[in-house]
């Protein structure tokens, strides 16, 4: 009897004390999965991604074949592509729209094709590492690189959000300004955007679906705005589709078309991109999977690029049928763009003056919503901080909305100053652009990140030669830029000094992890064996 209430008593004993060793409140696994998923900086959290309910499982056994297509799948894999082309159709690029119409007619209308099929080649790269990793570019620089270029890369691609920032925040304003009729003037209208930030806080709170729907809104709106417009100008159906399909270009309109294809490689639009990816639930180690998220987004990439296409169509062509060939056509720009509207074009039901309000606009207003967006990806991978998210928007709002009221306030009669203001920031984001295209490039390619859906050869020549032709169209312009503003020795040695130090970072990316010159020794020993076979 008392051997077994010894043991009795024993027994109990050890489960107490195996109850203190145990966790008072046990979390079901999922908690415990997504308590480690908060201890580094992810794009989304597990909770915020959209779940791909019909992934076939059964004829994905193995998970190395995708399934078959389905157009409900398409649907649920719809959303970051038109987030993405947003960039294409931010207040800098409409910019560049109407001038490249005005000044050109319709000759570049085939370069603004082509340059936007380059921008799809770039961003179904930046989509690709996303989906493929797992991880946002911005996240994979700081792993990939020492912490002195990741640093550098950091401060590069936040210069470059900035001075995009600052255009579409302006872009926006005056659009504020003209529906208001002049009332407000322009600081007045950087405030009202400003407030963009909170509304993108309280859009996100509700689901990725919800945003991605706002933003659908804000792309319909622009699409209906500039179609309008074409309706009303009436164009020319055979010159635009000369300028479509016959490439034709002349010294007077070189600057134009530099310009046009400037504006397409957005530096932060890549960052964006590839954390966008990450909203849908989709596992990198289930290759099937993955090639199946791939196509999909290829699908619906390509869908929203062809739809920013048109919409910049619209308004080139608008802006060639009532100003080529005239002597305003030099003189126009975002500020002056609706009063020139307004006299060519008059009134009617709807005066175009207000139809190109309304669709500047929403092209502002979108544009720095997603500017928001990618600010905090890029903060957050590079830096690898752990903020609250309304706290990380509100840092990366100031960054660009600080500047921009100093500049609403200093220049908001001056027509001639902002022209000249928004060159600057042109060439500014011009200079990042290799910092955003290079990384990508190279680290698409590696097989340690990529697995097996590294880029092959064919694909790497191409979009090494597609960034080659950005980065020495984007050269020209600098070197055009500072041709004619750099004056005086002490800030020419300035210019040349800093030029040094930026080409050398440059050739650091380059050469850093020899996939470069690995792809052209490749090419060079394919093209020997072939010479020797024959």
């Amino acid at each position: 009897m008392v051997m077994e209430s010894t043991a009795e008593f024993n027994d109990d004993d050890k489960f107490s004390e195996s109850n203190q060793l145990l966790p008072q409140n046990p979390k079901k696994p999922i908690e415990l999965f997504e308590e480690l998923e908060e201890d580094s900086e992810v794009a989304y959290e597990s909770g915020e991604k959209i779940c791909i309910e019909d992934f076939d499982v059964e004829s994905l056994s193995d998970y190395t074949t995708p399934g078959p297509f389905s157009w409900k799948k398409l649907w649920r894999f719809t959303g970051p592509g038109f987030l993405m082309s947003i960039a294409f159709l931010d207040p800098g690029n409409l910019e560049g729209d109407l001038q490249a119409g005005a000044i050109a007619g319709y000759s570049l209308l085939w370069l603004l094709l082509w340059a936007t099929a380059m921008g799809l080649l770039i961003q179904l790269l930046s989509a690709r590492i996303g989906v493929a990793t797992g991880k946002h570019l911005a996240e994979l620089c700081r792993e990939e690189y020492p912490n002195w270029a990741r640093y550098l890369l950091w401060i590069m691609a936040e210069i470059a959000l900035i001075g995009a920032d600052i255009q579409e925040v302006i872009g926006s304003a005056i659009a504020i300004q003209i529906l208001s009729r002049g009332v407000l003037p322009l600081w007045a209208g950087v405030i009202i955007t400003a407030s963009d930030c909170f509304m993108f806080l309280f859009l996100e709170n509700y689901g990725v679906r919800k945003l991605e729907a706002v933003f659908a809104v804000l792309i319909g709106t622009m699409a209906l705005s500039f179609a309008w417009m074409f309706a009303d100008a009436k164009p020319s159906g055979k010159e635009l589709l000369i300028g479509v399909l016959v490439p034709k270009l002349s010294s007077k309109t070189i600057r134009q078309a530099v310009g046009v294809v400037g504006c397409v490689i957005m530096p932060h639009n890549v960052f964006l991109h590839s954390a966008l990816v990450q909203s849908r639930k989709i596992d990198p180690k289930k290759k099937g999977h993955v090639q199946e998220a791939l196509n999909y987004y290829s699908i619906e990439s390509t869908i929203a690029l062809l739809v920013s296409f048109m919409i910049n169509l619209f308004l080139t062509t608008v802006f060639a049928k009532g100003f080529y060939g005239t002597k305003q056509a030099s003189s126009i720009g975002l500020v002056n763009a609706g009063q020139y509207l307004e006299e060519k074009y008059g009134g009617g039901l709807l005066p175009i003056l207000y139809i190109w309000g309304i669709g500047l606009l929403s092209a502002g207003q979108s544009s720095t919503i997603t500017g928001t967006y990618a600010g905090q990806f890029i903060m957050g991978g590079f830096l690898d901080l752990r903020l609250k998210k309304w706290l990380r928007a509100l840092i990366t709002r100031s960054f660009a909305i600080v500047p921009t009221m100093i500049i609403a306030i200093v220049f908001n009669t001056s027509e001639a100053t902002l022209d000249v203001l928004n060159e600057w920031l042109n060439v500014l984001q011009s200079i990042q652009i290799p910092f955003a295209l290079i990384p990508l490039l190279t680290l698409v390619a590696k097989e340690e990140v990529m697995a097996s859906f590294k880029v092959g050869p064919i694909l790497q020549r191409i979009s090494w030669t597609v960034a080659a032709l950005v980065i020495v169209i984007n050269g020209y312009l600098l070197l055009d830029f500072f041709m004619s503003e750099v004056n005086g020795l002490l800030f020419g040695s300035l210019v040349c000094a800093i030029t040094l130090a930026y080409v050398t970072f440059i050739i650091y990316l380059v050469t850093r992890d020899g996939v470069l010159s690995s792809m052209w020794s490749n090419l060079i020993s394919g093209k020997s064996s072939i010479c020797a076979g024959n």
